[in-house]
């Protein structure tokens, strides 16, 4: 009986984060951030003295595939807008352009990642389970993540 809801369990979750290719809201088409590829490349290897908050997602995304995005892209932005040694970069994982990067990472679906050179954390699962019920506190940890970087 475990076993049957959470294989239930599983595929409603995958599901969910892969049918929704809509975005119904206004905030949701706001977000417009995507980086070319020859950028994301430059930069990611030309700058070690500048933290990078990474989203990667891939075509289709769910609503808090979505609210993980606005919510750290937000955060960014209100912090640190002025500050160019830290930068929100969306990064499109189905696109051949961006393979190095996310072979980098070992991105295998939706991620969030800060890094500066070679150290980074992965706060996926931290996003995942905050973004949508406590963005503050998402905003808080990545907040604080950025600072041990700077």
């Amino acid at each position: 009986m475990k076993r049957v809801l959470f294989i239930l369990l599983a595929a409603i979750t995958l599901t969910s984060c892969g049918t929704n290719e809509k975005k119904t809201d206004s905030a949701d088409a706001s977000v417009n951030t995507t980086v070319s590829t020859s950028e994301v490349t430059s930069v990611a290897s030309a700058d070690s003295s500048t933290v990078y908050v990474y989203y990667f997602h891939g075509k289709q995304r769910c609503k808090t595939c979505i609210a993980v995005q606005n919510s750290a892209q937000e955060t960014v932005n209100r912090m640190y807008g002025d500050n160019q040694k830290v930068q929100f970069l969306e990064i499109k994982t189905d696109e051949a352009v961006n393979k190095e990067l996310v072979d980098r990472y070992g991105v295998t679906w939706n991620a969030l990642i800060i890094a500066k050179g070679d150290d980074h954390i992965d706060l996926t699962q931290y996003a995942f389970a905050n973004a949508v019920n406590n963005p503050e506190d998402l905003g808080e940890k990545l907040k604080s993540e950025v600072e041990q970087r700077l």
